[in-house]
């Protein structure tokens, strides 16, 4: 006597391939709405390290250009350990390096001025003797970069935004001497990558051009960006 041939048929396979597309319908746009959530999350958790590294930088006095005894706060390059720090307002480097680093070494990879993090690019400013922005060099550090040594020591500011929108991540954010991390939907400028980043100005109050570092950041208001930034809780 035969005996039958075990097996699934034609019908059954594709039953479990359509509950398969199924859950996959519904499991990955959770998994990417997951993973955007949790890129967004460590941007605020880094710019509030980055914050509190400014504040051991400034406090230290471990960058003073001026010699006049007042720390000032540095770029990346600089908190992390990875060059030596200013030692003039013109662009001038000295010898010295912050050690130990108030900075993970992690913000030392800095490519054209500035650093990717989980999925979130990173850029600091520092201000000139006219207190507008100036972006670190494109490898890292203040050579060549005309800091204000006087503005530098009471501000700075850093933006964080998608490296790629949509993908890793949907907002922008915003952090200076303040300490308060702000926050926009990115749904105007739509910040993304490298391609379209913040300008200096784009979180703080007033008409463009004509703000400086020192003035009023945009808190639960319309940027000069148009973005609306909010206050992280």
């Amino acid at each position: 006597m035969k005996t039958r041939e075990q097996g699934f048929t034609l019908i059954e396979l594709m039953i479990v391939v359509a509950i398969i597309a199924i859950i996959a319908s519904i499991a990955i746009p959770n998994l990417l709405s997951a993973r955007l959530n949790a890129n967004e999350s460590a941007a605020i958790a880094t710019l509030k390290n980055i914050s509190s590294s400014q504040a051991q930088c400034q406090a230290s006095g471990a960058i003073d250009a001026n010699n006049n005894g007042a720390g000032e706060y540095g770029y990346f390059g600089e908190l992390s350990g990875a060059v030596v720090v200013r030692n003039d307002e013109s662009g001038g480097v000295g010898s010295d390096l912050i050690s130990p680093a108030v900075l993970s070494g992690a913000f030392s990879n800095v490519t054209a001025a500035r650093v990717l993090r989980s999925g979130y690019w990173f850029q600091m400013y520092l201000p000139d003797a006219a207190a507008d922005g100036l972006a670190e060099a494109a490898t890292g550090g203040a050579s060549g970069v005309s800091v204000g040594a006087a503005n530098a020591e009471v501000l700075w500011m850093c933006y964080a935004w998608p490296a790629s929108r949509g993908n890793t991540g949907n907002s922008a954010f915003f952090v200076n001497q303040s300490g308060d991390v702000l926050k926009a939907r990115n749904t105007i400028m739509s910040y993304d990558g490298t391609t379209t980043t913040p300008v200096p100005m784009a979180a703080f109050l007033g008409t463009v051009g004509s703000p400086t570092m020192s003035s009023k950041i945009a808190t639960n208001a319309a940027g000069q960006d148009g973005e609306t930034w909010t206050v992280v809780n």
